[in-house]
Order: C-alpha cells, then sequence, then structure tokens
C-alpha cells in the first residue's frame, strides 16, 4: 500500500469513488420509486464527505442533539433544503427546545413523551413536523443485540400501547424492524406494520420505513424494493415514504490499515497490530462478524497462520484466525475490509489506545490525510 506509507497507523481509508457508487445506488431508488432517503448519522457521521453525500441523498436522520446539531451544522450548508430528523428513546428537558429548533421532523419513541412535550417542541418551532415511532412486533433481524422488535423491546410503541388522542397530533409514524436486510425482510415487516397501524394512515403526510436495508450491498433486490414503495404510495394516497439507511451507505467504500508490532508463538502464531477489536472495529465483537483482511484466507487455508490481536489488555481483544501466504513481521500492514460504517462512530479510547486516523482516498488515487487523534482525544474524555 504504496500511498499509505507516509502515515502513521492506525487509520481508516475511506474512498471517494466507492461511496460516491453508493450513493448512485441510492439515488436511483429515490427517483425511481419516490423515496425520500436520508442518512443515519448514528451508521456513518465522517462529516468531511457531506458535500458529496448532500448532494444525492435529502438528509439526515439523528439520534439525539449532537446528532441534529452535526446534521444542521455540516450536511446543511451543502443541502439547504436537507432535512433533519430527530429520534431519540427518550428526549431530556433540558435539551428538548434547541432540539425542536434544529430539527425539520421530530420522533417521539412512546405516547407519554409525546404529550409531555409537544407543546414545548411546536412553541420553539411551528413547522416542525411530528412523528411516533411504533413496533410492529415482527423482525427477522439475525441478531437479538440488533433486534429491535425482540420481546421487551424499549424502542417502539406497540399497538396494543397506542394513545388514540396522541395519534390525533401526528404527521408521521415511523418505524425501524431490519438489520443488514434485504427486501424480503421488509416485505414480512410492512405486512404487520399494516395490518397494525394503516387505521392510522389517512391524516399522515409520510411514513418512515426506517434502516437496516442493505440496499447497496450485492445481490440485493433494488427492484423489487422500489416496487414495494411505489405500490404502497399508491395504496395509501401518494403518502411520502422515507428511508434512513446508515450502513447502506458506508457499505464497502474504505478499510482500516494497521501495522504489526510483534509475533510470537503460544501453541500458535500470534501477531500484536496497532489496532484494537474492542476500541477500533467493536461490531465485530458485538455482531459478532469476521472482518476480512486483505491478502489473507481462514485459518489453515494458507501456510502460515495467525491469531491477529489488538494491543489492550482485554484477552477477547481477537480480530480472528487469518491466513496467509508468508510469515508476519514487524511493521508489515494489515488491511481490515469495509471499516466505514459503524466503526469510528463507535470507537472508545480504551486502555489510553490511539484512534485511528481519518483520511480520503480521492478519486484521483491520492490519499488526504483528514484528522489526526492524539493524547488530548484520550484526556479531554476524562477528569
Amino acid at each position: 500500500m504504496k500511498t499509505n506509507d507516509t502515515f502513521e497507523t492506525p487509520i481508516y481509508i475511506c474512498e471517494e469513488e466507492l461511496l460516491e457508487n453508493n450513493l448512485k445506488i441510492l439515488d436511483y431508488v429515490q427517483k425511481e420509486s419516490g423515496a425520500k432517503i436520508i442518512l443515519a448519522l448514528k451508521g456513518f457521521a465522517m462529516y468531511s464527505t457531506f458535500n458529496l453525500v448532500a448532494k444525492y441523498l435529502q438528509g439526515c436522520t439523528a439520534s439525539g442533539l449532537y446528532e441534529a446539531r452535526l446534521a444542521r451544522e455540516e450536511f446543511c450548508k451543502f443541502n439547504k433544503k436537507a432535512e433533519v430528523h430527530t429520534y431519540s428513546p427518550a428526549f431530556k428537558e433540558n435539551e428538548i427546545q434547541e432540539i425542536a429548533k434544529i430539527s425539520d421532523h421530530i420522533v417521539f419513541n412512546s405516547p407519554n413523551q409525546l404529550k409531555k412535550f409537544i407543546r414545548k417542541v411546536k412553541e420553539n418551532n411551528n413547522k416542525i413536523h411530528i412523528s411516533l415511532r411504533v413496533n410492529p412486533e415482527v423482525s427477522s433481524s439475525p441478531v437479538d443485540i440488533y433486534n429491535p422488535c425482540g420481546l421487551y423491546s424499549r424502542l417502539g410503541t406497540t399497538l396494543q400501547n397506542i394513545d388514540e388522542e396522541a395519534m390525533k397530533e401526528l404527521d408521521g409514524l415511523n418505524f425501524h424492524a431490519l438489520c443488514e436486510q434485504n427486501v424480503d425482510a421488509l416485505e414480512e415487516v410492512l405486512e404487520n406494520f399494516e395490518k397494525n397501524f394503516s387505521k392510522y394512515f389517512k391524516n399522515l403526510k409520510y411514513i418512515n420505513f426506517g434502516g437496516g436495508h442493505h440496499i447497496t450491498k450485492k445481490g440485493y433486490n433494488i427492484e423489487k424494493l422500489i416496487w414495494i414503495i411505489k405500490e404502497f404510495k399508491r395504496k395509501y394516497n401518494n403518502i411520502d415514504i422515507y428511508l434512513e439507511p446508515g450502513e447502506a451507505v458506508g457499505w464497502e467504500v474504505g478499510y482500516l490499515v494497521s501495522s504489526v508490532l510483534d509475533t510470537f508463538e503460544n501453541g500458535m502464531n500470534i501477531a500484536i497490530l496497532d489496532t484494537s477489536a474492542e476500541a477500533h472495529m467493536p461490531d465485530t465483537l458485538a455482531m459478532p462478524y469476521r472482518a476480512e483482511v486483505r491478502g489473507a484466507a481462514k485459518s489453515g487455508e494458507k501456510k502460515y497462520t495467525y491469531r491477529l490481536g489488538g494491543n489492550t489488555c482485554l484477552a477477547g481483544d481477537i480480530m480472528g484466525d487469518y491466513s496467509f501466504d508468508t510469515p508476519l513481521k514487524v511493521g508489515d500492514k494489515i488491511i481490515f475490509e469495509d471499516q466505514i460504517h459503524y466503526t469510528f462512530v463507535k470507537n472508545t479510547t480504551f486502555n489510553g489506545i490511539k484512534l485511528p486516523s481519518l483520511a480520503i482516498r480521492r478519486k484521483n488515487g491520492e490519499v488526504e490525510l483528514i484528522k489526526g487523534f492524539g493524547y488530548e482525544e484520550y484526556k479531554s474524555r476524562l477528569s
């Protein structure tokens, strides 16, 4: 990786061309279906790319005050018509006023929160759209930790807990039930969503189908998604539809480069890297999933197998077992593929480990260092 040799590792590198390819796919869905697609900042918040993202997407969905501020400050300056949608499982009294002022849509998680804050929200923004997140109680999410419709879920209001008076205040309904899934999963969710909540659609301006749509993954049935959206709009008086993907925006648009710090043997070959699954690739442990390593294969498939470990004291800070054509040596670069979504938005400074730098590979092939991190980022989070 000649262009990376001048940069200290660890470093995330987002490829501008690949990002734009994803955005073009999402834009195609918008144009063909009539839906509006907004960026879920919880999955991808690299605001140095917002000049590009804002050319294609209609705005951002935020999970609270700080994401809403980022959307308003960094996304909307590139798209003056961009929308900011803000949802939280529970809004705080001392934040709701500012959230209302900078949001175009506010999404409440429960009728209790809606009734508590709606007057204050409208006093601070009389043009804001009011929505309620509902729970369709159907999901085929592959992992419980990412299943918003699981048993005893705290996310969204079930039909049993609907407040009829609160429903009269709504401009829209939101649901989010998917996680890295194809359109068949959406079809299943929509069936139950309509069965439970279609009686409330008549006076609504929009419905938000949430995120988790793996639109940019190879093999996703894009044409079926477009058909489903168009049919839904036809069925319900051309109601506006929103999708809010995060992962689909950042899917396979970049990688994390690390360096080998040490190698040794303890029943098998072990390599210690200057990155961390726990601190820098948290979903590999939480999901869990196996990150692909460029040029490597599964254990035993190539001549030299190593367990790749992070540089923290957590015993389980392990990326996995990978095999290589040649022995690893100190200074070798290890490149973890597809590490732009749900990575640096979740990074920690556990053990005081250095946060990876952020860079963009421009379309001309040059890698531009956007931001580096050091001791101050660690210290500023402590007291």
